[in-house]
Parts: structure tokens; C-alpha cells; sequence
């Protein structure tokens, strides 16, 4: 079973060695990492250039992060897809390892999804939030919740029957593209009880950041009203009083 790893990068230099020294790193042979680079205009292809597992770059302008991570999946050949963000990386070196038992174990299994951590960028040792899926269920998409999705894995030819991620979203493309997949296609899927990915968190001013928010979940309504999905920015805003109990308090 090969697994596609994607990254999309841009102007990533001072993050994506690590990210591609955890890929390399995997003790699961079959893999080919994809990277899909904006047309950076750091060093970021340099670095990437020294890695010898990398199984296909290209460099080019893009109409953004859900266009890049489609140009991945198109180039993809393997039979189950992930993506791995260019400031993130494995949480260990078995992550791919565990994953692919899984779906060898069973033919009917779609998807999988565990935990991820969110470290600060300046140390790296230092946890900020834990995220775990483990009581994600469909359900829970009215409420504005979603299982990881840095650590969801899915078998390839299910983007091409259900198509890839739309990209008249900003920012919750991701989060439409799983309600398609596991609400209304009812794909499929189990819970890894471990950590796939470790994530840096990243520094927005308070503006942006509730901005960004408001367009998050203008976005998440739009997705579940398509897919029949009752919710409102009330029932969104729950969402963040539940989150204050995965930060970690040091």
C-alpha cells in the first residue's frame, strides 16, 4: 500500500526542514511525499532539494492553499492520501506505519483519524493545546467540530468520486470536504487513539484573529446548510468554551 503525503509551501524556510526530516524519518517504506510550492521566494526549494524522498515537487503560482492541495492530490498515485502542513510535522516516526495497518487490516475501512498537539513556535517542547478526535462523531458538525484534519487519512479514489477541495472557500474548505465526505457520502471511518501530528500555533493579532473566525464559521454554515445540516453562530460559539479545556495551562 503506498501512502501520499502532501505539503504545500510557501515562503517555508524556517519551518519545513522539520517537516520533511519527520517524513523521512517514517519507518513505513512505501510513501511518496508531494510537495506543492507557491512559488516561494525564500530558500524553502533548496531545503526541499536536499531531501532525497521527496517524490515530486513543482514550484509554481497558485490561487491558494485549497488550489495547491488539489494540484497535490491530482499528482498523487498512492492509495490513501494525507496532508502535512509545512510547519507541522510527525508526532513520531511510526505515525504512516500505524495508518497503513489499519486500512490493511480492514478492506471496508475509508478513513482514519486520530490527535494532533500544538506546540509554541519558539520551543518546541512546550504543548499549548492537545486536540484529540476521539469523541468526533457526524453529529458534532453542527456544532462546528470536525475531526483533525492534519491527521485525516483517506483512500485516493474517494476525491475522485466525491471530488476535491472547493476553492470559493478561504478557510473552511477543509471542513466542507469532510462533511461531504463522512456526513453525506457517510464514508467510512475509525479513530486512532494516538498523536499524528505536531503543530505549530500561529501569531495573529486579535483583529485577524476574530475576523478570520467570523469568515470560519459564516463558512461552516454555508457547508452544512448544502448538506442539510441545521447549526447557526450560536450553536458555532459553543464550540470555544469546550476548547478552553484542551489548553495546557504551564
Amino acid at each position: 500500500m503506498k501512502i501520499s503525503i502532501i505539503t504545500i509551501t510557501y515562503n517555508s524556510s524556517a519551518t519545513i526542514f522539520d517537516t520533511l526530516s519527520s517524513v523521512a524519518a517514517q519507518t513505513y517504506p512505501d510513501i511518496e511525499h508531494i510537495i506543492v510550492d507557491g512559488k516561494s521566494k525564500d530558500n524553502t526549494m533548496d531545503i526541499v532539494k536536499q531531501f532525497p524522498h521527496v517524490s515530486k515537487a513543482i514550484s509554481e503560482p497558485d490561487k491558494g492553499i485549497y488550489d495547491a492541495m488539489n494540484k497535490g492530490i491530482n499528482l498523487a498515485t498512492g492509495d490513501v492520501i494525507g496532508i502535512l502542513n509545512s510547519d507541522d510535522f510527525f508526532s513520531a516516526t511510526n505515525v504512516i506505519e500505524k495508518i497503513v495497518r489499519e486500512f490493511q487490516a480492514e478492506e471496508t475501512l475509508d478513513s482514519v483519524f486520530g490527535d494532533i498537539e500544538f506546540v509554541n513556535p519558539n520551543n518546541l517542547e512546550k504543548v499549548v493545546r492537545y486536540y484529540s478526535s476521539a469523541s468526533w462523531n457526524p453529529n458534532k458538525f453542527k456544532y462546528g467540530f470536525m475531526p483533525a484534519h492534519p491527521s485525516f487519512y483517506v483512500r485516493k479514489k474517494f476525491y475522485k468520486e466525491y471530488g476535491l477541495y472547493k476553492t470559493d472557500y478561504k478557510i473552511a474548505a477543509d471542513y466542507e470536504l469532510l462533511i461531504r465526505f463522512l456526513f453525506k457520502n457517510k464514508l467510512t471511518y475509525k479513530y486512532l487513539n494516538f498523536q499524528f501530528v505536531t503543530m505549530r500555533t500561529g501569531g495573529v493579532s486579535n483583529e485577524n484573529f476574530f475576523r478570520s473566525r467570523l469568515t470560519l464559521n459564516k463558512e461552516i454554515i454555508r457547508a452544512c446548510k448544502q448538506y442539510g445540516i441545521k447549526t447557526n453562530l450560536a450553536m458555532l460559539s459553543l464550540k470555544y468554551f469546550q476548547k478552553l479545556f484542551e489548553y495546557k495551562i504551564n
